[in-house]
């Protein structure tokens, strides 16, 4: 990876949609489906669905910032999912589906702030934002079958009720972000 490129981290429900949208984000170089900020070393799928390791379901992205800012990703993070809901993104509940920022630098997490300031200000949700802001820690990838899963699966049930829609709004509301 060169100096240039940069990994942030996002938990925004179940990994499957997050990486859907951002596999489409222009300046995402790669996104891959993991688990982080739990106890367990290298947990699998049903251990950090049990609720009991502490893990969320998280996308890592790598990105160039020349071509899109960390703001601009958190932009399109927070229209994608519900943020003001703790534990929980529409029917899937439980610690693993937190809304989470995981940053790699304290510059990182000083956008979050205060975009999380801006949007708890403007009271454009109705609710606080309870997205928690972390250094990234104890990651790993998610088993291989849940990489590129939108893309390997449109045509599961859970894609097309939930995933699609959010591909869709996102290549709506951030056109000139969509890759060509």
């Amino acid at each position: 990876m060169s100096d240039s490129l940069q990994t942030l981290t996002l938990g925004g429900g179940c990994f499957w949609c997050t990486e859907a949208v951002f596999v489409g984000v222009k300046g995402v170089l790669d996104v891959e489906s993991g688990y982080c900020n739990g106890q367990v070393l290298r947990p699998t799928y049903e251990q950090v669905c049990s609720g009991t390791t502490g893990h969320n379901e998280v996308v890592k992205l790598v990105f160039d910032p020349a071509q899109i800012s960390v703001r601009e990703i958190l932009e399109i993070f927070f229209v994608i999912h519900d943020p003001t809901t703790l534990n929980r993104q529409g029917n899937d509940r439980g610690t693993q589906y937190r809304s989470g920022i995981y940053v790699s630098n304290p510059e990182q997490a000083a956008v979050a702030q205060d975009l999380i300031g801006e949007i708890n200000a403007s009271g454009v949700l109705g609710q606080p934002v309870v997205t928690e802001v972390l250094p990234l820690a104890n990651y790993s990838p998610a088993e291989d079958y849940h990489q590129d899963f939108f893309e390997n699966n449109p045509g599961q049930g859970y894609c097309l009720a939930v995933a699609a829609p959010k591909v869709e709004k996102f290549r709506k509301t951030f056109k000139r972000l969509v890759k060509a």
